[in-house]
């Protein structure tokens, strides 16, 4: 009797969900990766098909858990909403994120940051932004056929994929489609503090001008019931 061969399995690989590095080195470059992180969510809420992340790891090659980045924050539209441990690109149509977001602190090096430039050039990435807090200073790239070319100029530059609008003065302001400023969480609480105090003062107001009319038919409604009593009709 002839014995079967066993077919040779390939063992599993694990996709770390971390990479053992801290999602900023300072409070500056935090903020920022929470403020663009945020904003994007609350820019494309209402559309289920657009997936934004922040500080996730990103697989692009299947069985390849060494080739990896972690963009501080990354939208990748054609995918749904939904929680991840990471990006595995083959688990997801094989799209890429097409737009990634980078900000600078004092630790990075340039090494570093040339290899990020080569690893979203080599898989795929249409846009991509560097923003320095400390200098105010903002880096862009598009894709062209040739691949990721440097934008020339950066003041009042709209992204082609996300809509939103860069304007740099004594920071750097990005604008959604519509105009509003992307705000921080503490701005957001004020602007919606302002909102309902706006609001209460209007319902109040409301409420003054129904107690006045109110008042000034009680008025009249007493005047004619005087004129009435006088034998004068108040409609004729």
């Amino acid at each position: 009797m002839l014995e079967q061969l066993a077919t040779p399995t390939q063992p599993d690989i694990i996709y770390p969900e971390s990479d053992g590095q801290p999602m900023s080195d300072n409070t500056k470059q935090f903020k920022w990766i929470v403020v663009i992180k945020e904003n994007l969510e609350i820019l494309f809420a209402n559309d289920p098909n657009v997936f934004v992340a922040g500080d996730l790891l990103w697989y692009p090659v299947q069985r390849d858990n060494k080739t990896r980045q972690a963009p501080d924050a990354m939208v990748a539209f054609g995918r749904p909403k939904g929680d991840r441990g990471s990006y595995q690109q083959w688990k997801e149509d094989n799209i890429p994120p097409q737009v990634v977001f980078e900000i600078l602190s004092p630790g990075n090096t340039l090494k570093e940051m040339a290899k990020k430039l080569q690893f979203y050039n080599r898989y795929g990435v249409e846009e991509y932004y560097i923003y320095n807090p400390d200098t105010v200073d903002l880096t862009g790239w598009l894709r062209s056929d040739a691949g990721l070319e440097v934008i020339d100029v950066m003041e009042g530059w709209v992204s082609p994929r996300l809509g939103i609008r860069f304007e740099i003065a004594d920071e750097l302001q990005i604008f959604s489609p519509s105009g509003e400023r992307f705000m921080t969480s503490v701005e957001l609480a004020q602007l919606k503090e302002q909102e309902r105090q706006r609001a209460e003062t209007e319902r109040l107001r409301a409420e003054t001008e129904r107690l006045r009319a109110e008042q000034a038919e009680a008025r009249l409604q007493i005047l004619e019931a005087r004129l009435r009593e006088l034998g004068i009709d108040p409609d004729a």
